[in-house]
């Protein structure tokens, strides 16, 4: 089985997107199937047209020159074309897996037309949601609806759909798509990638000014759907009567300067700490200084539709958190047993679940073992990409057998 994806970005990038392809690149090739690798150019100028990173091999996207406004997306869709049609001519690929944005989708179903390929499309979160969050269209906009149109046309054109979760496969079929064109490859985690958390690093934790104190916190990327500023409006309300409590936020993105002009206005930006992004290799001593996290995303289609890696990663590694109630925490999380919930938005009830969790320190060990158990049994990459078998197999008949 030979496949060619096709992708929006790859690592050496980091982001949740990239440690999904790199984790279900490598469960294939697991199998024994042979995997090739594009990606768009939203990677950007890397210097040379194939790349190799961490044993996998990545041709790039010709990166193409800035033209008259409004047509960016259209100039992408085309080096994306060019670049795939001369890699599936050269490989011969048995399915063309085009991933998300719909930017990719596009071009593959294209060229798939011309050479004779089955194109399926992997949908991660639809288009037009991640541009809300970030600021580029309103939700029930011209440029929205345009943008659910193009989603909408491209996964009824293509010979299958895989999503991540149970939310977006609701919207999928909802959109008049066949249940059985609809294939779930849930999120999940190499288990044997993640060490259970250890003891906190002292001279880091005292450079960090955070020694004797109890902390909690946030590991990623500051986009506006993770609701960082309900953390920071909690524990505003928490500091005086706990004033041993500490914030630590690791990472960086679009709403770092608003978080930390949040947290000067309710004058606690003494006791939030915001470390700026660290090193992938280090991420894991930065986890291990925190006592509780917290995921307090905000309700909006995209965090209802769409599960994140993040609480699965915590489980991996044993660490306690409480998560808001939107639809994508709903699907990972067990109330009470793998973690605690709260309503969403909510600031009194954010304030509420992380003062019972750190009232009753004596539940943790029970919640890390079932968070630990859900992952080994449940939300493995193992168990996850074994869904694609089936669907390979019927599109490319021979090469399965």
């Amino acid at each position: 089985m030979r496949i060619l994806h096709v992708l929006d970005h790859s690592i050496p990038l980091h982001s949740g997107y990239t440690f999904r392809t790199a984790a279900i690149l490598r469960e294939q090739r697991a199998l024994g199937w042979e995997t090739f690798h594009l990606t768009s150019p939203k990677q950007g100028k890397t210097g040379a047209p194939v790349e190799d990173v961490d044993g996998l091999r990545f041709h790039r996207s010709e990166v193409p020159p800035p033209g008259p406004a409004g047509l960016n997306e259209w100039r992408l869709i085309r080096a994306t074309e060019t670049r795939l049609e001369q890699l599936a001519r050269e490989l011969r690929p048995d399915v063309i897996h085009a991933h998300s944005p719909v930017l990719n989708a596009i071009p593959a179903i294209r060229v798939g037309r011309r050479l004779g390929i089955p194109v399926v499309y992997e949908i991660r979160a639809f288009w037009e949601d991640a541009a809300v969050d970030h600021g580029t269209t309103s939700e029930g906009s011209l440029r929205y609806r345009a943008t659910r149109a193009l989603e909408t046309w491209a996964i009824k054109r293509v010979d299958h759909v895989f999503t991540i979760c149970e939310g977006l496969r609701r919207d999928i079929l909802a959109r008049g798509i066949a249940e059985s064109k609809v294939t779930v490859i849930p999120n999940a985690v190499d288990v044997e990638g993640f060490q259970l958390s250890g003891a906190p690093d002292d001279a880091l934790k005292a450079r960090l000014g955070l020694a004797g104190r109890t902390v909690l916190g946030f590991v990623g990327s500051f986009y506006a759907y993770e609701g960082l500023d309900l953390l920071l409006d909690a524990f505003a309300a928490m500091h005086a009567s706990q004033p041993d409590l500490r914030v630590l936020l690791v990472g960086g993105g679009p709403q770092d300067a608003n978080l930390k002009a949040q947290a000067e206005r309710l004058g606690i930006a003494g006791k939030v700490v915001f470390t700026g992004r660290v090193p992938h290799a280090e991420v894991s001593r930065y986890y291990d200084l925190i006592d509780l996290l917290a995921y307090p995303r905000h309700s909006m289609r995209l965090t209802e539709l769409v599960t994140p890696l993040k609480p699965l990663e915590a489980m991996a590694q044993g660490r306690i958190f409480v998560a808001s109630d939107v639809g994508g925490h709903r699907e990972l999380i067990r109330d009470g047993e793998t973690g605690r919930l709260f309503a969403a938005g909510q600031v009194p009830a954010l304030v509420a679940t992380l003062q019972d969790m750190l009232a009753h320190r004596d539940r943790w060990p029970a919640m890390r073992t079932a968070g630990r158990h859900f992952v080994e049994d449940v939300r493995n990459w193992k168990n996850s990409v074994a869904n694609y078998k089936a669907v390979y197999g019927r599109l490319a008949p021979r090469s399965a057998a």
